[in-house]
């Protein structure tokens, strides 16, 4: 007899296997609860919006509408306007990469970007190598193509290659097809870690020589803090990286304009993709971000942007320290993200209702990873909110973290053991550092 759906669905057995793969990201879930004004949110990874200047915004729109407004407000081209792809090339270029417009492709944020790459290169059980850990957004988007994850360990340089060689040759040796190498090597999500320029050469050369592309997914590379990120991978590499980049952390995300720089093959390939999912990209964000460019010091709010972003991670630091003192994080050079480890006898997600009634949220860091990993990690984010609130938020999470312990204490009458000791790139300042 056929399964007539269950009461709250009447077409569950319709739909196709690969919505199995669909759920709501531990992400998701916080928005509802980091809307609460009462609650101080370091989970969201959201850009400090009212950093930029109304009136440069107002202007290129008004600008648009009374120069171009029936243009910017039409069906545009399935690749993106060719203005627009000239000024993405001008900021790559910053990072050392150099090419041709017409390899870009402009795309409804860096996340479509992602989404359409994956959509053309996987077939249900395909391995994607991964940072360990990586993206919930992108675990979400090769979960829902039915890519089956294989993490890569990470240290405080970034990615692995002696993990990497491992990785690959166990799954080449179980006859597994590899598709892609998907990083973030530039102030990491979640981690926070920069890979080094030796080990971005050192892992182009292990994908070339063993057919892995790779995705090099960059929306944080241009806000660094106390030093200037690695030449992108990209940069030395045309044929076997595709890169992804996006105007949503050195602009603003309501635009929804990202782009993917790829190999003229797969560039056509990405084009007809883009076409078949949404006709054309965000022509009026196009044409706004184009007049931007034009007439903004976009380098100079750049800079403001990152003043903002680094007294709010230095914050962190600090009442990390102050606070939280026997604990280890990451020391992110640039970006938004600070990584946490707790006590092994503690777990982020169990802990999460906890720190929402103690009005404090945070990002568990079983997010982060396909295989479950991640309950003594958590993604703290240092972007929207104030220094004041970010000190606020750290006194909180600490009085929930501490509370834990003792109750572990109180009830197991054990010892507690101490979390993972301090390495480098990772700081713990001592208890009265603010």
């Amino acid at each position: 007899m056929t399964n007539q759906g269950t009461n709250l669905d009447p077409w569950y057995d319709s739909y196709a296997d690969r919505t199995a793969g669909l759920s709501a990201s531990e992400v998701r879930a916080l928005f509802a609860v980091a809307s609460r004004p009462e609650v101080v949110s370091l989970a969201g990874g959201m850009p400090f919006v009212s950093g930029l200047p109304r009136e440069l915004v107002m202007g290129a729109i008004e600008k648009v509408m009374h120069d171009n407004g029936p243009m910017a407000l039409q069906y545009g081209s399935g690749q993106g306007t060719p203005a627009i792809r000239e000024h993405i090339m001008q900021i790559m270029a910053l990072e050392g990469i150099r090419g041709s417009a017409d390899n870009v492709v402009v795309t409804t944020g860096s996340q479509q970007a992602l989404d359409l790459v994956t959509r053309l290169f996987i077939n249900p059980g395909d391995v994607v190598l991964a940072e360990s850990p990586s993206y919930v957004g992108a675990l979400g988007v090769f979960r829902a193509y039915q890519a089956e994850v294989s993490h890569v360990d990470m240290d405080d340089d970034g990615l692995n290659p002696e993990a990497l060689r491992q990785t690959i040759a166990r799954l080449k040796s179980e006859g597994r097809s590899i598709k892609f190498l998907y990083t973030i090597p530039n102030f990491h999500n979640p981690a926070g870690v920069t890979l080094t320029w030796a080990r971005r050469l050192e892992i182009l050369d292990i994908c070339r020589s063993n057919g892995i592309l790779v995705l090099e997914d960059n929306p944080y590379g241009l806000l660094a803090f106390d030093k200037p990120a690695p030449q992108a991978m990209r940069s030395v590499d045309d044929e076997g990286v595709i890169y992804l980049g996006s105007f949503s952390k050195t602009l603003a995300p309501g635009f929804r304009v990202g782009w993917a720089l790829a190999p003229h093959a797969i560039r056509e390939k990405l084009i007809l993709a883009n076409e078949s999912a949404t006709l054309s990209p965000n022509s009026f964000g196009q044409f706004v971000i184009t007049e931007y460019l034009d007439q903004a010091d976009w380098k100079g709010q750049i800079d403001t942007f990152r003043g903002i972003y680094k007294e709010r991670r230095d914050t962190m630091l600090a009442a990390l320290g102050e606070y939280l003192p026997s604990l280890s994080w990451t020391k992110p050079d640039g970006g938004f993200f600070v990584w946490l480890t707790l006590p092994t006898e503690l777990d982020s997600k169990a802990m999460l209702p906890r720190a929402v009634k103690e009005l404090v949220a945070y990002t568990p860091g079983t997010a982060f990873y396909a295989d479950g990993q991640g309950a003594q990690n958590i993604r703290l984010s240092f972007c929207y909110p104030t220094p004041e609130s970010i000190r606020t938020g750290i006194a909180r999470l600490a009085t929930v973290i501490n509370g834990e312990l003792d109750l572990l204490r109180t009830f197991s009458g054990a010892t507690l053991t101490t979390p993972i000791p301090t390495r480098q790139n990772v700081t713990t300042p001592p208890p009265n550092t603010i």
